[in-house]
C-alpha cells in the first residue's frame, strides 16, 4: 500500500487543506452571526443544535460509523461524559454568539488566543505535565495581559475567559470519550436536542419565536446555523488526524486572527490603550508557546 503524500515532518497535503478550510470557516463566523444579531442569542444557539443533528447523522451514515454512537447512547458512563462535553460546548457556542451580537468580537478573539495557553496550564495542574521555563513565561504573559485588561476596564474580560475555560475543559473531558470526533459531536447534539426543542417550543408558546415569523433570508440563515456549526468541526476533526501537533499549534491562530481583524476593521470595535498593550503580550506568549512545540519537534530524532 502506498503511504499518503506528505509535506514536512509527517503532515499531509490533505490534512493541511482540511485544517485550513476549517480555520477559515471559523474565522468568518463573526460575519455570519452579525447578520442575525437581531435574533435572540438563545434562539440562535438552539438552531445551531437542531440543524447540526441531521448533518452529523448523515455524515455518520455515509461513513458507516453509527455503531459506536449506538454503543455510547447505551453506556451510562459515556453518556454522562457526553452530557459534560455537551454542556461545555453549548456554553462556548452561546457566549461566542453573545460576544458577536453585543459588539465584543475582540473579546472572542482574545479568548481563542488564550485558549492554547490555558490548555497547557490545565495539563500542568490536572495531568501533572511538566512545563518548561518558556511555557511558564508564556502562561505568565497571558495572565498579565488579562490583568492589564481587568485594570483598565475595572472588571474581568468575562466573555474571553468563559470562551477560554469552556473550550479548555471541553477539550480536556473530550479525551475521556472513547469514540471518534464525528461520533462524539453527534452524541453531543443528540443530548442537547431535547433542551433546544423545549426552548423553541416555549418561545413559540410566548409568540416570540423568530423562526416562524422569519423572511426567506433569516430562515435560510437560521437553518444554515447547522451547516456552519457541524461542517467546520467535522472537517477539522478529519484534518487534525493528518497533521502534526506543531502544525496544528501554528494553524490554530488563523481563526482568532481573522476575528481580530474583522472586529477592528469591519466592526470598528474600539482598540484602546489596554488592548494595545494586552494583545501584543498575548501574541508574544503564543510565539513562546509555539516555538517550544516546534523546538521539541526539531530535536526529536528521525524514525528509522
Amino acid at each position: 500500500m502506498t503511504p499518503p503524500a506528505t509535506l514536512l515532518g509527517g503532515d499531509t497535503p490533505r490534512g493541511f487543506v482540511f485544517a485550513l478550510t476549517a480555520y477559515l470557516l471559523w474565522g468568518f463566523l463573526p460575519l455570519y452571526f452579525r447578520l442575525i444579531d437581531h435574533i435572540g442569542m438563545l434562539e440562535v444557539l438552539a438552531h445551531r443544535v437542531v440543524w447540526s443533528l441531521p448533518i452529523a447523522l448523515a455524515v455518520l451514515l455515509a461513513l458507516g460509523r453509527t455503531d459506536t454512537l449506538r454503543v455510547a447512547l447505551r453506556t451510562p458512563r459515556m453518556l454522562a461524559m457526553g452530557c459534560v462535553t455537551a454542556t461545555l460546548i453549548s456554553i462556548n457556542w452561546g457566549v461566542y454568539i453573545w460576544a458577536i451580537h453585543s459588539g465584543q468580537a475582540l473579546e472572542a478573539a482574545l479568548g481563542y488566543y488564550i485558549n492554547p495557553l490555558f490548555s497547557i496550564f490545565l495539563g500542568a495542574v490536572l495531568l501533572g505535565e511538566r512545563l518548561s521555563a518558556r511555557q511558564w513565561v508564556a502562561v505568565g504573559l497571558a495572565a498579565l495581559a488579562v490583568a492589564v485588561l481587568t485594570f483598565e476596564a475595572g472588571r474581568l474580560p468575562l466573555a474571553a475567559l468563559t470562551l477560554t475555560v469552556s473550550w479548555g475543559f471541553y477539550a480536556y473531558f473530550k479525551r475521556s470519550l472513547p469514540i471518534g470526533p464525528n461520533q462524539g459531536f453527534a452524541l453531543e447534539v443528540i443530548i442537547l436536542m431535547p433542551v433546544a426543542l423545549v426552548y423553541l417550543i416555549w418561545l413559540q408558546s410566548q409568540g416570540t419565536l423568530h423562526f416562524v415569523q422569519a423572511g426567506p433570508r433569516d430562515l435560510a440563515l437560521l437553518v444554515g446555523c447547522g451547516v456552519i456549526t457541524a461542517v467546520p468541526l467535522m472537517i477539522y476533526a478529519n484534518g487534525a488526524k493528518l497533521l502534526t501537533l506543531s502544525t496544528i499549534a501554528i494553524m490554530q491562530y488563523i481563526a482568532p486572527t481573522m476575528i481580530f481583524l474583522i472586529a477592528v476593521f469591519l466592526f470598528a470595535e474600539p482598540f484602546g490603550t489596554a488592548r494595545a498593550i494586552a494583545f501584543p503580550m498575548i501574541w508574544a506568549a503564543l510565539v513562546l508557546y509555539t516555538s517550544e512545540i516546534v523546538g521539541r519537534r526539531l530535536r526529536r530524532p528521525p524514525i528509522g
